[in-house]
Formats: C-alpha cells, structure tokens, sequence
C-alpha cells in the first residue's frame, strides 16, 4: 500500500487519503473503469469487477458521495429531524423510512431537534447545505423561517406525524385533534364522566388534549383537570403527573395520557398507591407502543401506524427525485383505538 502513496501526489487536500486512481493502479485498470464498477456494475465484465471489489477491499478505500453527487445531482441521502431520538413513539417511523430508503440504495439521516424549536434553524442550514435528495420532518413546519429556507432550496420535503390541507410539500399523517374528540367519545361511552389529563407540552400532544377537551365539552363535562408535564415523556413525570392531579382531584374515574409511556407511569402510581385499575381509576394512552399489550392490566390506546407513515413518506421522496407523479400531496392514514384493560 506504501507503493501507492508516492510523494507530490495529489490527493484529497490535506489528507493522506486513498482515492480512486489509488484503487484503479491496485487493480490494474483505469480509474474511468473503477467509477463504472461503483456506478453501473453491469456494465464491468465479472472479471475485472471482481478485481476491482478486491482492490476496494484490501486498499479500504470508500467512495467520495460529494464528489459522485456532483456528478449526478442525487447525495443518495435523506434528512430526518426528529423532536428526541430518546422517544420510543416515532421509532416504528424512522425504521421503516430507513429500511424503504435502503431497498433505493439511499441512507437516512437523522437530526434532534428538540420540541421548543431553538435548534431547528441551525439543524435546517446544516442539512440543506448538504443538498440531501429529501427532508423528512417529524409534524409540520410552523416556523416562518424555517419554511421559507425549506422553499427555496428546491429540496423534496414530507410532513409527517401530522396533517394540514396546506402542506409545505407533501404531508403523511393524521389529525391530533380527531385523536383527541374519538378518544373522549370511547370514554364517554364506556360510561366515564369524571375525566383528566396528564400531557406533555409538546405541541402535538396539546393539540390532542384540545380535541378531547372539545369534544367532551359537547357531551357536557367541562373543567378536565390537566397536569402539564415536560417533553419527552417518561414514567417518572408520568407518575408526578398523576400524584399532582389526583392531589387537587381526588374524584377522577379516568386519566387520558399523551403518551402510553406516561400513561404507564400513571398506571404505576396508581398501584403504588393502592388504587386499582380500572375498578378505581381507568387509563388510556396514546401510541400503542410494544410495552402496551404487556402492561397490568393491557393499556388502552391509540395506534398511529406508523410504518406506513415511514414508508408513504419515503416513497414520495423516492417519486420525487426520480421525476415519477407523487400522487396527492396529503395522505391521511387515520388512527384506531385500542381497547384493553385499563380503559
């Protein structure tokens, strides 16, 4: 390998890096022959393509992807801004996103963004100056600036885990708010009329609260109690969270949870506290996270399918970059509810 790196020759600017004339002296070819054998394999004869692999792997050489976009307008990568990679809830998302990006031979990008929104302008620069062939974003762009840069760089972007008839590309989602008014009619009917609420502050999970609110309004409760917690959810402020309502509300007959991860946290404080569920106090959660058919008793939720959000939202970047008819810009993939023990 020593042979290969002579001195005066050129390479990456201050590297000592292998590059692709590296790789085409080792296997005895021309570098014209080494990017076909990267770029189109089929059009390399077995023979020298084998040779080529095998100089690929002995000289550990990885192709420069800047360069090879350049050359094709494609970076082969997709952007996604998550609010925490901590939450388990858009988990079923991102691996299906990855998995129908890589069946295109394209990898995923991922990049926390928080809930507040401070880290989105800086995130935004540093993703659309790497001209990624899509952007995908965990709810819906509200911020003026954010959408203005997203605009004008041309680049592919899908809206997910939300929808609007006003999307800033393409959109793949569900209505909080309709989670919110189907979940107060399923605890309604099921006889409950003494609800609260334990949420986080994000602002999904208060527009899901206002549609609960809402709708149990109509049906004549007003005044839901509500402890506000902070994102990202855990058991621990799902816990606190009850401990403080039930505090000031002694009374209540059912908690909805912005999240199964509070609502079992709201089920453990129950139990700790000597309340049994739902004979003293029922709870229902949002996401139908795996731990849910598991808990004691089953939790009630609501089921978000999410590897079709991933792979719709994939599938448009994919049309997209390709010039193929994205179809309607808005996909609703609605919601069910899911009733287990606990509600």
């Amino acid at each position: 390998m020593d042979s290969l790196k002579k001195p005066g020759r050129a390479a990456r600017p201050g590297t000592g890096g292998i590059t692709l004339n590296d790789v085409a002296k080792l296997a005895g070819v021309s570098a014209i022959t080494v990017s076909r054998a990267l770029n189109t394999p089929a059009a390399v004869s077995p023979d020298t393509l084998e040779r080529v692999r095998g100089a690929i792997a002995r000289s550990g050489y990885v192709p420069n992807l800047v360069a090879g976009g350049l050359a094709s307008n494609r970076s082969r990568l997709v952007a996604a801004l998550v609010p925490t990679i901590a939450g388990p809830v858009f988990l079923e998302t991102i691996q299906a996103l990855t998995d129908a990006l890589a069946e295109a031979g394209c990898q995923l990008m991922l990049g926390q963004s928080g809930y507040g929104g401070a880290r989105e302008e800086a995130l935004l620069d540093a993703i659309i100056g790497r001209r990624p062939d899509g952007i995908v974003l965990i709810g819906i762009m509200h911020f003026a600036e954010g959408r203005r840069r997203l605009l004008a760089s041309g680049i592919p972007v899908v809206e997910t885990w939300d929808i609007t008839p006003t999307p800033l590309d393409m959109i793949v989602g569900f209505s909080h708010e309709k989670v919110g008014a189907a979940v107060a009619d399923y605890l309604h009917g099921r006889g409950f009329r003494r609800p609260g609420i334990v949420s986080a502050s994000d602002e999904r999970a208060t527009r899901r609260r206002a549609g609960f609110e809402q709708r149990f309004a109509e049906l004549g409760v007003q005044g839901i109690p509500v402890c506000m917690v902070p994102s990202p959810s855990s058991l621990g402020n799902g816990r606190a969270g009850f401990a403080g309502l039930r505090a000031s509300h002694p009374g209540l007959d059912v908690v909805f949870c912005s999240s199964d991860v509070i609502a079992h946290g709201v089920m453990t404080e129950a139990h700790a506290t000597g309340l049994r569920v739902p004979e003293d106090i029922a709870v229902m959660g949002f996401g139908d996270l795996p731990f849910a058919a598991f808990t004691y008793p089953q939790l009630s939720t609501v089921r978000i399918d999410g590897t079709a959000i991933g792979r719709q939202a994939a599938q448009f970047i994919l049309d997209r970059v390709a010039n193929r008819d994205v179809g309607p810009p808005v996909r609703d993939i609605g919601f069910s509810i899911i009733q287990r023990g606990s509600a």
